[in-house]
């Protein structure tokens, strides 16, 4: 069983994650199954890595370079 000592610490790391923008929202964007650029399958792991990801690694790489 927790004590407060642990709960005040858990609390205390969620804070500093969502001031310094690394907290991610519950609920997040689902990610596509297809690639919206070239409509190839996205690996599913991407899928799950890359939250609410559209693009393939290919497409994602050729985006970036645009910029």
């Amino acid at each position: 069983m927790a004590d407060i000592a642990d709960l005040a610490n858990e609390q205390a790391e969620y804070l500093l994650e969502v001031a310094l923008g690394r907290h991610r929202p519950l609920a997040a964007a689902s990610s596509a199954e297809f690639c919206t650029d070239c409509d190839e399958p996205i690996p599913l792991l991407r899928q799950q890595k890359v939250l609410g990801c559209q693009t393939c690694v290919s497409c994602q790489e050729l985006r970036e370079r645009r910029r």
